[in-house]
Protein backbone atom coordinates (compact mmCIF):
# COMPACT_ATOMS: atom_id res chain seq x y z
CA UNK A 1 0.00 0.00 0.00
CA UNK A 2 2.97 2.15 1.00
CA UNK A 3 4.70 1.70 -2.23
CA UNK A 4 1.45 2.04 -4.22
CA UNK A 5 0.93 5.05 -2.94
CA UNK A 6 4.63 6.42 -3.66
CA UNK A 7 4.04 5.33 -6.84
CA UNK A 8 0.95 7.81 -7.19
CA UNK A 9 2.71 10.83 -6.09
CA UNK A 10 5.62 10.16 -7.72
CA UNK A 11 2.76 10.27 -11.16
CA UNK A 12 1.80 13.43 -10.08
CA UNK A 13 2.34 16.02 -12.89
CA UNK A 14 5.63 17.88 -11.67
CA UNK A 15 5.35 20.91 -14.22
CA UNK A 16 1.67 21.32 -12.99
CA UNK A 17 2.24 21.44 -9.33
CA UNK A 18 5.50 23.57 -9.62
CA UNK A 19 2.98 26.17 -11.42
CA UNK A 20 0.76 25.81 -8.99
CA UNK A 21 2.96 26.31 -5.90
CA UNK A 22 4.62 29.41 -7.73
CA UNK A 23 1.40 30.94 -8.14
CA UNK A 24 0.14 30.01 -4.44
CA UNK A 25 3.40 31.89 -2.91
CA UNK A 26 3.18 34.46 -5.42
CA UNK A 27 -0.36 35.53 -4.49
CA UNK A 28 0.06 35.41 -0.57
CA UNK A 29 3.51 37.95 -0.94
CA UNK A 30 0.72 39.99 -2.94
CA UNK A 31 -1.88 39.48 -0.17
CA UNK A 32 0.31 40.42 2.51
CA UNK A 33 1.40 43.51 0.32
CA UNK A 34 -2.23 44.56 -0.56
CA UNK A 35 -3.37 44.08 3.16
CA UNK A 36 -0.24 45.55 4.76
CA UNK A 37 -0.26 48.77 6.77
CA UNK A 38 2.31 50.81 9.00
CA UNK A 39 1.45 50.12 11.90
CA UNK A 40 4.41 49.51 14.57
CA UNK A 41 5.50 45.62 14.75
CA UNK A 42 7.44 43.25 12.44
CA UNK A 43 6.22 42.67 8.88
CA UNK A 44 6.05 38.92 10.32
CA UNK A 45 3.74 39.10 12.88
CA UNK A 46 0.87 37.25 11.27
CA UNK A 47 -1.44 38.02 14.56
CA UNK A 48 -1.23 41.55 13.07
CA UNK A 49 -2.00 41.05 9.71
CA UNK A 50 -5.03 39.01 9.94
CA UNK A 51 -6.21 38.69 6.20
CA UNK A 52 -2.77 37.49 5.43
CA UNK A 53 -2.83 34.98 7.87
CA UNK A 54 -6.15 33.98 6.69
CA UNK A 55 -4.65 33.61 3.35
CA UNK A 56 -1.91 31.43 4.71
CA UNK A 57 -4.13 28.70 6.72
CA UNK A 58 -5.97 28.31 3.34
CA UNK A 59 -3.18 27.74 1.55
CA UNK A 60 -2.19 25.01 4.36
CA UNK A 61 -5.74 23.87 3.58
CA UNK A 62 -5.34 23.60 0.08
CA UNK A 63 -2.28 21.53 -0.07
CA UNK A 64 -3.69 18.98 2.67
CA UNK A 65 -6.70 19.08 0.04
CA UNK A 66 -4.46 18.16 -2.66
CA UNK A 67 -2.68 15.45 -0.44
CA UNK A 68 -5.99 13.86 0.09
CA UNK A 69 -7.27 14.19 -3.41
CA UNK A 70 -3.70 12.40 -4.17
CA UNK A 71 -4.07 9.39 -2.25
CA UNK A 72 -8.00 8.60 -2.94
CA UNK A 73 -8.61 6.09 -5.62
CA UNK A 74 -9.47 8.14 -9.13
CA UNK A 75 -12.77 5.72 -9.87
CA UNK A 76 -14.00 7.87 -7.09
CA UNK A 77 -14.50 10.94 -9.39
CA UNK A 78 -16.61 8.89 -12.13
CA UNK A 79 -19.00 7.02 -9.96
CA UNK A 80 -19.56 10.19 -7.29
CA UNK A 81 -19.93 12.87 -10.27
CA UNK A 82 -23.67 12.89 -10.11
CA UNK A 83 -24.39 12.61 -6.71
CA UNK A 84 -21.39 15.64 -6.35
CA UNK A 85 -23.64 17.95 -8.23
CA UNK A 86 -26.97 17.12 -7.05
CA UNK A 87 -25.22 18.07 -3.50
CA UNK A 88 -23.64 21.12 -4.58
CA UNK A 89 -27.27 22.19 -6.43
CA UNK A 90 -29.10 21.63 -2.99
CA UNK A 91 -26.49 23.33 -1.12
CA UNK A 92 -26.98 26.75 -3.51
CA UNK A 93 -30.29 26.51 -3.37
CA UNK A 94 -30.39 26.49 0.28
CA UNK A 95 -28.04 28.96 -0.08
CA UNK A 96 -30.73 32.00 -1.18
CA UNK A 97 -32.91 31.16 1.45
CA UNK A 98 -30.09 31.76 4.31
CA UNK A 99 -27.64 32.84 3.31
CA UNK A 100 -27.58 36.92 4.63
CA UNK A 101 -27.18 40.00 2.59
CA UNK A 102 -23.29 40.18 1.70
CA UNK A 103 -23.20 43.19 -0.03
CA UNK A 104 -26.11 42.73 -2.41
CA UNK A 105 -25.92 39.18 -2.87
CA UNK A 106 -27.12 36.26 -1.02
CA UNK A 107 -23.95 33.76 -1.81
CA UNK A 108 -22.10 33.78 1.37
CA UNK A 109 -23.04 31.05 4.13
CA UNK A 110 -21.12 31.72 7.60
CA UNK A 111 -19.40 29.32 9.86
CA UNK A 112 -18.00 31.12 13.25
CA UNK A 113 -15.60 33.34 11.54
CA UNK A 114 -15.40 31.35 8.07
CA UNK A 115 -17.19 32.71 4.89
CA UNK A 116 -18.05 29.98 2.22
CA UNK A 117 -19.92 30.51 -0.95
CA UNK A 118 -21.06 27.25 -2.42
CA UNK A 119 -20.91 29.39 -5.90
CA UNK A 120 -17.29 28.41 -5.94
CA UNK A 121 -17.67 24.45 -5.42
CA UNK A 122 -20.10 24.61 -7.88
CA UNK A 123 -17.63 24.75 -10.76
CA UNK A 124 -16.04 21.62 -9.69
CA UNK A 125 -19.05 19.87 -9.39
CA UNK A 126 -19.98 20.32 -12.47
CA UNK A 127 -16.91 19.81 -14.52
CA UNK A 128 -17.25 16.15 -12.86
CA UNK A 129 -20.85 16.11 -13.89
CA UNK A 130 -20.42 17.40 -17.58
CA UNK A 131 -17.55 14.95 -17.74
CA UNK A 132 -19.22 12.09 -16.63
CA UNK A 133 -22.50 13.02 -18.65
CA UNK A 134 -20.24 13.38 -22.21
CA UNK A 135 -18.26 10.23 -21.47
CA UNK A 136 -21.21 7.50 -21.35
CA UNK A 137 -21.22 5.55 -24.03
CA UNK A 138 -24.79 6.21 -25.30
CA UNK A 139 -23.91 10.22 -24.89
CA UNK A 140 -23.73 12.02 -28.85
CA UNK A 141 -23.92 16.17 -28.79
CA UNK A 142 -25.27 16.10 -32.07
CA UNK A 143 -28.35 14.19 -30.33
CA UNK A 144 -31.18 17.19 -29.75
CA UNK A 145 -31.78 14.86 -26.59
CA UNK A 146 -28.78 14.99 -25.67
CA UNK A 147 -27.66 18.05 -26.43
CA UNK A 148 -30.69 19.37 -24.35
CA UNK A 149 -29.54 16.97 -21.44
CA UNK A 150 -26.27 19.01 -21.23
CA UNK A 151 -27.30 22.44 -22.01
CA UNK A 152 -29.74 22.05 -18.86
CA UNK A 153 -26.45 20.29 -16.76
CA UNK A 154 -24.74 23.88 -17.60
CA UNK A 155 -27.75 26.37 -17.46
CA UNK A 156 -28.90 24.77 -13.58
CA UNK A 157 -26.32 26.04 -11.12
CA UNK A 158 -26.04 29.42 -13.49
CA UNK A 159 -29.93 30.15 -12.88
CA UNK A 160 -29.57 28.88 -9.20
CA UNK A 161 -26.54 31.38 -8.40
CA UNK A 162 -28.18 34.08 -10.74
CA UNK A 163 -31.23 34.10 -8.28
CA UNK A 164 -28.41 34.63 -5.08
CA UNK A 165 -28.11 37.85 -7.44
CA UNK A 166 -24.14 36.67 -7.75
CA UNK A 167 -24.08 37.69 -11.51
CA UNK A 168 -20.17 37.08 -11.93
CA UNK A 169 -19.90 33.91 -10.83
CA UNK A 170 -22.85 32.29 -12.87
CA UNK A 171 -21.04 33.88 -15.87
CA UNK A 172 -18.45 31.92 -15.28
CA UNK A 173 -20.17 28.57 -16.01
CA UNK A 174 -20.58 30.03 -19.56
CA UNK A 175 -17.14 28.75 -20.12
CA UNK A 176 -18.00 25.27 -20.60
CA UNK A 177 -18.87 25.97 -24.24
CA UNK A 178 -14.95 25.16 -25.08
CA UNK A 179 -15.60 21.80 -23.42
CA UNK A 180 -18.58 21.47 -26.02
CA UNK A 181 -16.79 22.97 -28.51
CA UNK A 182 -13.93 20.32 -28.18
CA UNK A 183 -16.38 17.77 -28.29
CA UNK A 184 -17.79 18.62 -31.54
CA UNK A 185 -20.24 21.38 -30.98
CA UNK A 186 -20.83 23.04 -34.11
CA UNK A 187 -18.41 26.34 -34.33
CA UNK A 188 -21.49 28.37 -35.47
CA UNK A 189 -23.20 28.52 -32.36
CA UNK A 190 -20.14 29.52 -29.97
CA UNK A 191 -20.20 32.74 -33.14
CA UNK A 192 -23.55 33.51 -32.80
CA UNK A 193 -22.67 33.60 -28.44
CA UNK A 194 -20.18 36.16 -29.66
CA UNK A 195 -22.44 37.46 -31.71
CA UNK A 196 -24.96 38.06 -29.58
CA UNK A 197 -22.33 39.73 -27.17
CA UNK A 198 -21.76 42.21 -30.06
CA UNK A 199 -25.68 42.91 -30.42
CA UNK A 200 -26.53 43.33 -26.66
CA UNK A 201 -23.08 46.18 -26.45
CA UNK A 202 -24.06 48.24 -29.76
CA UNK A 203 -27.82 48.16 -28.68
CA UNK A 204 -26.86 49.40 -25.27
CA UNK A 205 -24.30 51.52 -26.10
CA UNK A 206 -26.49 53.62 -29.09
CA UNK A 207 -29.85 53.50 -27.36
CA UNK A 208 -31.27 56.92 -28.23
CA UNK A 209 -28.31 58.07 -30.20
CA UNK A 210 -29.99 59.52 -33.08
CA UNK A 211 -29.10 58.89 -36.97
CA UNK A 212 -27.39 61.05 -39.19
CA UNK A 213 -28.91 64.67 -38.61
CA UNK A 214 -32.56 63.64 -37.16
CA UNK A 215 -34.71 62.20 -34.69
CA UNK A 216 -36.26 59.52 -36.79
CA UNK A 217 -33.90 56.91 -35.98
CA UNK A 218 -31.41 55.22 -33.31
CA UNK A 219 -27.90 53.87 -34.31
CA UNK A 220 -28.43 51.65 -31.93
CA UNK A 221 -31.27 49.67 -33.33
CA UNK A 222 -30.70 50.12 -36.83
CA UNK A 223 -26.62 49.12 -36.95
CA UNK A 224 -27.71 46.13 -34.64
CA UNK A 225 -30.31 45.16 -37.70
CA UNK A 226 -27.51 45.71 -40.18
CA UNK A 227 -25.22 43.74 -38.30
CA UNK A 228 -27.88 40.51 -37.95
CA UNK A 229 -28.63 40.84 -41.85
CA UNK A 230 -24.68 40.53 -42.56
CA UNK A 231 -24.57 37.44 -40.67
CA UNK A 232 -27.52 36.17 -42.54
CA UNK A 233 -26.20 36.34 -45.84
CA UNK A 234 -22.35 35.55 -44.11
CA UNK A 235 -24.65 31.87 -43.27
CA UNK A 236 -25.97 31.93 -47.13
CA UNK A 237 -22.42 32.01 -48.32
CA UNK A 238 -21.25 29.06 -46.06
CA UNK A 239 -23.73 27.13 -45.22
CA UNK A 240 -25.76 27.06 -48.68
CA UNK A 241 -23.12 28.81 -50.86
CA UNK A 242 -25.67 30.49 -52.50
CA UNK A 243 -23.71 34.07 -54.04
CA UNK A 244 -27.22 34.17 -56.01
CA UNK A 245 -29.82 34.60 -53.00
CA UNK A 246 -27.40 36.22 -50.86
CA UNK A 247 -26.58 39.09 -53.74
CA UNK A 248 -30.55 39.49 -54.02
CA UNK A 249 -31.04 39.97 -49.96
CA UNK A 250 -28.02 42.41 -50.11
CA UNK A 251 -29.74 44.53 -53.31
CA UNK A 252 -32.84 44.38 -51.73
CA UNK A 253 -32.07 45.94 -48.49
CA UNK A 254 -29.65 48.24 -49.33
CA UNK A 255 -31.99 49.46 -51.87
CA UNK A 256 -34.71 49.96 -49.49
CA UNK A 257 -32.73 51.32 -46.68
CA UNK A 258 -30.76 54.27 -49.36
CA UNK A 259 -34.43 55.57 -50.39
CA UNK A 260 -36.02 55.35 -46.80
CA UNK A 261 -32.68 57.42 -45.71
CA UNK A 262 -33.39 59.79 -48.91
CA UNK A 263 -36.47 60.55 -48.47
CA UNK A 264 -35.98 61.22 -44.90
CA UNK A 265 -33.29 63.74 -45.54
CA UNK A 266 -35.24 65.43 -48.43
CA UNK A 267 -38.28 65.09 -47.59
CA UNK A 268 -40.77 63.90 -44.73
CA UNK A 269 -38.92 61.96 -41.99
CA UNK A 270 -39.61 58.77 -41.77
CA UNK A 271 -39.32 55.97 -39.01
CA UNK A 272 -36.13 54.30 -40.48
CA UNK A 273 -35.59 52.08 -36.81
CA UNK A 274 -39.05 50.88 -37.30
CA UNK A 275 -38.27 50.47 -41.39
CA UNK A 276 -35.12 48.68 -40.43
CA UNK A 277 -36.93 46.36 -38.01
CA UNK A 278 -39.37 45.73 -40.66
CA UNK A 279 -36.80 44.96 -43.79
CA UNK A 280 -34.85 42.76 -41.29
CA UNK A 281 -38.21 40.47 -40.78
CA UNK A 282 -39.31 40.62 -44.58
CA UNK A 283 -36.08 38.71 -45.13
CA UNK A 284 -36.28 36.31 -42.31
CA UNK A 285 -39.78 35.45 -42.95
CA UNK A 286 -39.15 34.72 -46.73
CA UNK A 287 -36.13 32.75 -45.92
CA UNK A 288 -37.96 30.53 -44.29
CA UNK A 289 -40.59 30.32 -46.89
CA UNK A 290 -37.89 29.47 -49.48
CA UNK A 291 -36.74 26.88 -47.33
CA UNK A 292 -39.95 25.38 -46.66
CA UNK A 293 -40.86 25.46 -50.05
CA UNK A 294 -37.62 24.07 -51.71
CA UNK A 295 -37.36 21.23 -48.43
CA UNK A 296 -33.62 22.95 -47.66
CA UNK A 297 -34.34 23.27 -43.87
CA UNK A 298 -30.56 25.43 -43.85
CA UNK A 299 -32.76 28.38 -45.29
CA UNK A 300 -35.40 28.14 -42.79
CA UNK A 301 -32.91 27.96 -40.01
CA UNK A 302 -30.98 31.27 -40.94
CA UNK A 303 -34.63 32.73 -41.65
CA UNK A 304 -35.03 31.57 -37.82
CA UNK A 305 -31.75 33.22 -36.59
CA UNK A 306 -32.72 36.23 -38.51
CA UNK A 307 -36.21 36.93 -36.41
CA UNK A 308 -34.52 35.55 -33.46
CA UNK A 309 -32.26 37.92 -33.53
CA UNK A 310 -35.20 40.96 -34.04
CA UNK A 311 -35.97 39.73 -31.02
CA UNK A 312 -33.08 39.83 -29.31
CA UNK A 313 -32.18 42.92 -30.36
CA UNK A 314 -35.47 44.51 -29.06
CA UNK A 315 -35.47 42.17 -25.56
CA UNK A 316 -31.71 43.77 -24.77
CA UNK A 317 -33.03 46.99 -24.15
CA UNK A 318 -36.08 46.27 -21.92
CA UNK A 319 -33.75 43.30 -20.24
CA UNK A 320 -31.01 46.03 -19.36
CA UNK A 321 -33.49 48.65 -18.20
CA UNK A 322 -36.07 46.37 -16.13
CA UNK A 323 -33.85 43.26 -15.17
CA UNK A 324 -30.19 44.56 -14.58
CA UNK A 325 -29.89 46.49 -10.86
CA UNK A 326 -28.72 49.64 -11.09
CA UNK A 327 -25.32 49.31 -9.86
CA UNK A 328 -25.22 46.77 -13.00
CA UNK A 329 -26.45 48.88 -15.50
CA UNK A 330 -23.81 51.46 -14.54
CA UNK A 331 -20.54 49.40 -14.60
CA UNK A 332 -21.87 48.04 -17.73
CA UNK A 333 -22.20 51.65 -18.84
CA UNK A 334 -18.97 52.95 -17.89
CA UNK A 335 -17.07 49.71 -19.08
CA UNK A 336 -19.14 50.79 -22.52
CA UNK A 337 -17.26 54.39 -22.24
CA UNK A 338 -21.44 55.39 -21.54
CA UNK A 339 -20.17 57.12 -18.57
CA UNK A 340 -18.06 58.60 -17.01
CA UNK A 341 -18.46 58.03 -12.57
CA UNK A 342 -14.71 58.18 -11.43
CA UNK A 343 -16.14 58.75 -7.68
CA UNK A 344 -18.24 56.03 -8.29
CA UNK A 345 -18.95 52.82 -10.18
CA UNK A 346 -14.99 53.36 -12.05
CA UNK A 347 -13.60 54.65 -9.29
CA UNK A 348 -12.01 51.00 -8.60
CA UNK A 349 -10.27 50.81 -12.12
CA UNK A 350 -9.64 54.40 -12.79
CA UNK A 351 -7.16 53.79 -9.32
CA UNK A 352 -6.60 50.32 -10.57
CA UNK A 353 -5.04 51.94 -13.65
CA UNK A 354 -3.29 54.49 -11.60
CA UNK A 355 -1.65 52.05 -9.29
CA UNK A 356 -0.68 49.36 -12.45
CA UNK A 357 0.63 52.62 -14.62
CA UNK A 358 2.74 53.82 -11.58
CA UNK A 359 4.80 50.56 -11.45
CA UNK A 360 6.58 50.98 -14.73
CA UNK A 361 8.69 48.67 -15.99
CA UNK A 362 10.02 46.71 -13.03
CA UNK A 363 7.69 48.44 -10.00
CA UNK A 364 8.41 49.97 -6.76
CA UNK A 365 9.36 46.94 -5.17
CA UNK A 366 7.70 44.58 -2.70
CA UNK A 367 5.91 46.71 0.80
CA UNK A 368 6.61 50.33 -1.71
CA UNK A 369 3.54 50.48 -3.72
CA UNK A 370 1.67 54.04 -2.44
CA UNK A 371 -1.33 53.12 -4.10
CA UNK A 372 -1.45 50.03 -2.56
CA UNK A 373 -0.03 50.97 1.27
CA UNK A 374 -2.86 53.76 1.01
CA UNK A 375 -6.02 51.39 0.32
CA UNK A 376 -7.17 53.83 -2.66
CA UNK A 377 -8.52 50.32 -4.47
CA UNK A 378 -11.30 48.70 -2.83
CA UNK A 379 -10.95 45.08 -3.00
CA UNK A 380 -7.59 45.19 -3.52
CA UNK A 381 -6.71 41.71 -2.13
CA UNK A 382 -9.53 40.02 -3.64
CA UNK A 383 -10.76 40.73 -7.22
CA UNK A 384 -8.28 43.75 -8.15
CA UNK A 385 -5.40 41.84 -6.87
CA UNK A 386 -3.51 41.83 -9.93
CA UNK A 387 -3.22 45.70 -9.39
CA UNK A 388 -0.79 45.06 -6.55
CA UNK A 389 1.36 42.94 -8.77
CA UNK A 390 1.57 45.60 -11.29
CA UNK A 391 2.61 48.76 -9.18
CA UNK A 392 5.18 46.55 -6.92
CA UNK A 393 7.09 44.43 -10.07
CA UNK A 394 5.72 46.91 -12.75
CA UNK A 395 5.18 45.27 -15.96
CA UNK A 396 7.69 42.50 -16.12
CA UNK A 397 6.14 41.15 -12.62
CA UNK A 398 2.79 41.19 -14.72
CA UNK A 399 4.03 39.43 -17.41
CA UNK A 400 5.86 37.00 -15.47
CA UNK A 401 2.33 36.28 -13.64
CA UNK A 402 0.67 36.27 -16.86
CA UNK A 403 2.88 33.56 -18.47
CA UNK A 404 3.00 31.51 -15.64
CA UNK A 405 -1.01 31.07 -16.33
CA UNK A 406 -0.03 30.65 -20.24
CA UNK A 407 2.09 27.96 -19.10
CA UNK A 408 -0.43 26.47 -17.00
CA UNK A 409 -3.43 25.90 -19.57
CA UNK A 410 -0.89 25.07 -22.16
CA UNK A 411 0.42 22.33 -19.80
CA UNK A 412 -3.39 21.11 -18.82
CA UNK A 413 -4.50 21.17 -22.49
CA UNK A 414 -1.49 18.95 -23.23
CA UNK A 415 -1.88 16.57 -20.00
CA UNK A 416 -5.83 16.57 -21.56
CA UNK A 417 -5.11 15.66 -24.93
CA UNK A 418 -3.08 12.82 -23.87
CA UNK A 419 -6.02 11.30 -21.91
CA UNK A 420 -6.97 7.94 -23.02
CA UNK A 421 -10.16 8.03 -21.04
CA UNK A 422 -12.71 10.51 -22.64
CA UNK A 423 -14.04 11.50 -18.58
CA UNK A 424 -10.67 12.40 -17.75
CA UNK A 425 -9.73 14.50 -21.06
CA UNK A 426 -13.36 16.17 -20.84
CA UNK A 427 -12.82 17.25 -16.71
CA UNK A 428 -9.16 18.50 -17.83
CA UNK A 429 -11.15 21.00 -20.69
CA UNK A 430 -13.61 22.20 -18.39
CA UNK A 431 -10.63 23.27 -16.09
CA UNK A 432 -9.12 25.01 -18.51
CA UNK A 433 -12.04 26.63 -19.59
CA UNK A 434 -12.46 27.93 -15.95
CA UNK A 435 -9.43 29.33 -15.14
CA UNK A 436 -9.42 31.13 -18.62
CA UNK A 437 -12.07 32.57 -18.23
CA UNK A 438 -11.19 34.06 -14.72
CA UNK A 439 -7.91 35.36 -16.62
CA UNK A 440 -9.29 37.29 -19.46
CA UNK A 441 -12.41 38.87 -17.39
CA UNK A 442 -9.98 39.51 -14.01
CA UNK A 443 -7.09 41.17 -15.71
CA UNK A 444 -9.30 42.69 -18.60
CA UNK A 445 -11.47 44.25 -15.21
CA UNK A 446 -8.33 45.41 -13.28
CA UNK A 447 -7.57 47.23 -16.81
CA UNK A 448 -10.63 48.35 -17.69
CA UNK A 449 -11.30 46.37 -20.88
CA UNK A 450 -13.87 44.57 -19.16
CA UNK A 451 -17.26 45.27 -17.06
CA UNK A 452 -16.37 44.66 -13.29
CA UNK A 453 -17.92 41.77 -12.42
CA UNK A 454 -16.30 40.55 -9.08
CA UNK A 455 -14.54 37.14 -10.15
CA UNK A 456 -11.07 36.16 -8.28
CA UNK A 457 -7.87 35.89 -10.06
CA UNK A 458 -6.78 31.96 -9.57
CA UNK A 459 -4.99 31.43 -6.55
CA UNK A 460 -3.82 35.07 -6.10
CA UNK A 461 -6.68 36.59 -4.61
CA UNK A 462 -7.90 36.12 -0.97
CA UNK A 463 -10.40 34.11 -0.20
CA UNK A 464 -10.64 30.74 1.11
CA UNK A 465 -14.08 29.25 -1.52
CA UNK A 466 -11.51 30.07 -4.12
CA UNK A 467 -8.75 28.72 -3.51
CA UNK A 468 -10.23 25.64 -2.54
CA UNK A 469 -12.39 25.13 -5.33
CA UNK A 470 -9.18 26.33 -7.72
CA UNK A 471 -7.56 23.34 -5.98
CA UNK A 472 -10.26 20.51 -5.98
CA UNK A 473 -10.04 21.35 -9.92
CA UNK A 474 -6.99 21.25 -10.67
CA UNK A 475 -6.00 18.34 -7.94
CA UNK A 476 -8.64 16.10 -9.31
CA UNK A 477 -6.80 16.03 -12.95
CA UNK A 478 -3.79 15.64 -11.53
CA UNK A 479 -5.30 12.14 -9.74
CA UNK A 480 -6.62 11.03 -12.64
CA UNK A 481 -3.45 11.99 -15.20
CA UNK A 482 -1.73 10.23 -12.62
CA UNK A 483 -3.57 7.19 -13.29
CA UNK A 484 -2.94 7.15 -16.59
CA UNK A 485 0.13 7.59 -16.36
CA UNK A 486 0.18 4.24 -14.09
CA UNK A 487 -1.33 2.45 -16.99
CA UNK A 488 0.93 3.57 -19.35
CA UNK A 489 3.96 2.13 -17.48
CA UNK A 490 2.02 -1.23 -16.63
CA UNK A 491 1.88 -1.80 -20.13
Amino acid sequence: MTKERNNILAAIDRPTFIIYLLLLVIGWFNIYSASYDYSPGSWLDFAQHRTATMQLIWVGVSLLLALVITLMDSSYYSQLAYFIYGGIILLLIVTIFIAPDTKGSHSWLYIGPVAIQPAEFGKFATSLAVAKMISEESFKLDNLRDYARIVMLILLPIGIIILQQETGSALVYFSFVLVLYRRGLPGIIPSLGAAAILLFIIVIKYSGVPFLMGDSGEVGVMLAMTIVYIIALCLLLVYRKDSRMASILLGCYVGAMSLAILIDQLFVAMPLTTLTIVFTAIAGIFLIGWGMATHHDTYAFIGIFVLGGIVFCLFADYFFEHVLQNYQQMRLKVAFGMEDDPRGVGYNVNQSKIAIGSGGLWGKGFLHGTQTKLKYVPEQATDFIFCTVGEEYGFIGCLVVILLYVALLMRLITLAERQRHLFAQVYGYCIVGIILFHLLVNIGMVLGLTPVIGIPLPFLSYGGSSMVSFTLLIWIFLRLNANELRSYTRE
